[in-house]
């Protein structure tokens, strides 16, 4: 993983999965990787990234709780808001499926959701296995506004963004405070 990038990094999330992110209610990533990943398919490349809400795939049923709402594809020109940073404290491979169901508590996604993206196969990806990533999230003091590019659209987990303002770390704040996020980090055994 690479820390504070140069341009800085957006991770591709579900508008809803981001709002659980900036709520507290969900402290991991699971991913498995988009169509347009390359040919050695998706790894946590980044440790620190900014959370960029996607509107596309996001179905009520591929969530167990959270509100999705039902809008159209982001268009060129559209207003971009971004609200969180994420910073990645461990990455790993689970190709247990018995790991992988014991996280349920630490996300938002169906089981179905979950096991489908597990099974999944191509893209450089093996069938029955998933990356799990523990991330600590930080609320911008002001949503940081850009106009959409279509650089930042397809089927992949990372895009370069435009330089985000300049104080924006110094000024922003954790959603969980050190100790309700360290019990989390302590609960999860699938980290180093």
């Amino acid at each position: 993983m690479k820390s504070h990038e140069n341009p800085p990094i957006g991770f591709k999330e579900w508008q809803v999965v981001c709002d659980a992110l900036a709520s507290g209610r969900q402290s991991i990533l699971l991913r498995k990787g988009g169509i347009h990943e390359g040919r050695q398919g998706f790894s946590f490349a980044h440790d620190s990234s900014f959370l960029f809400p996607t509107r596309f795939h996001a179905l009520g049923d591929q969530v167990r709780e959270g509100e999705v709402k039902v809008l159209p594809e982001w268009q060129l020109g559209d207003e971009i808001r971004i609200t969180h940073h994420a910073e990645a404290l461990w990455a790993v491979t689970l190709a247990d499926w018995s790991q992988v169901a014991a996280l349920e508590s630490y996300h938002i996604y169906s089981q179905a959701t979950v096991r489908d993206r597990f099974d999944w196969e191509g893209k450089g990806m093996a069938s029955g296995s998933i990356h799990v990533a523990l991330v600590r999230i930080r609320e911008l003091a002001e949503p940081w506004i850009f106009p959409y590019e279509a650089g930042f659209g397809g089927c992949r987990s990372w895009i370069k963004l435009p330089p985000p303002p300049s104080s924006w770390m110094e000024s922003s704040r954790p959603v969980l405070d050190d100790d309700t996020f360290q019990q989390t980090a302590r609960e999860l055994h699938c980290g180093p």
